[in-house]
């Protein structure tokens, strides 16, 4: 699995899916929580990359081969999880499923906008009473996402009226180490990664990155809040502008 770690991480970069503010840009970028950073990852471009993306799918295939029992449904998280499900369903011979996006990201406007659908799925794809389901995603940061996911799994589990269904697993291609795992096990669902941003993919990229962008990123991984000064990311993009 380190070997296949260490392929799929390599290609996240070198096809741009793993970028740094280094190399691509020296303003670095602001993420969805307000927060600055110096690397940026942005899988759901890997359908636009078939050979990486059955990497990842066979990869994460030899993943479920270790589940004992194996999970009867992957279902892959809206919308840069689907493709992952779907790889990993060709590769495995699992059947995938795949959510719809909500925009709702509190527990009532969830319910609500779930209400809102009817009759129609807010989990698209076939499930059977007893299924074990397993939530696939492409990256985990703060596990909101992967909550609304199982949120609409349980409101189709009661809609179909099945019994003795579950999802309490997720399994993703990159953990960014920035507090899923302690997130997903207070929410009492497991957390399962390739890769390991912070404390696995590093090393594994360390070859191809210059000595000041691998210190810096492992830096910031380890210490997000000693990179929002505003003196800091300029004395960043200087660096940057001048390799």
């Amino acid at each position: 699995m380190e070997e296949a770690a260490g392929l799929v991480m390599t290609a996240l970069y070198e096809r741009g899916m793993l970028r740094t503010w280094y190399r691509d840009r020296p303003e670095g970028w602001t993420l969805v929580s307000g927060q600055w950073s110096p690397i940026y990852l942005q899988l759901r471009e890997l359908c636009s990359y078939p050979d990486v993306l059955t990497d990842v799918g066979v990869a994460l295939a030899a993943l479920l081969d270790k589940d004992q029992p194996r999970p009867q449904r992957l279902v892959g998280v809206a919308l840069g999880g689907i493709p992952v499900a779907i790889a990993t369903s060709l590769a495995s011979g699992v059947p995938a499923l795949m959510t719809r996006k909500l925009a709702a990201r509190t527990e009532p406007g969830i319910a609500e906008e779930l209400q809102q659908y009817g009759q129609h799925a807010a989990l698209e794809g076939q499930i059977e009473a007893g299924d074990q389901l397993l939530l696939v995603d492409d990256l985990v940061t703060r596990f909101d996402s992967k909550l609304i996911a199982a949120r609409q799994v349980q409101h189709e589990i009661e809609r179909r009226d099945l019994e003795g269904v579950s999802c309490s697993d997720v399994l993703v291609v990159v953990d960014r180490e920035q507090g899923g795992a302690e997130a997903a096990s207070e929410a009492g669902f497991t957390l399962r990664a390739l890769i390991r941003l912070k404390s696995q993919g590093m090393d594994l990229l360390r070859p191809h990155l210059s000595a000041t962008e691998y210190d810096v990123v492992c830096s910031y991984l380890s210490d997000p809040a000693a990179f929002q000064s505003v003196d800091v990311q300029r004395q960043l993009r200087v660096v940057a502008q001048a390799r």
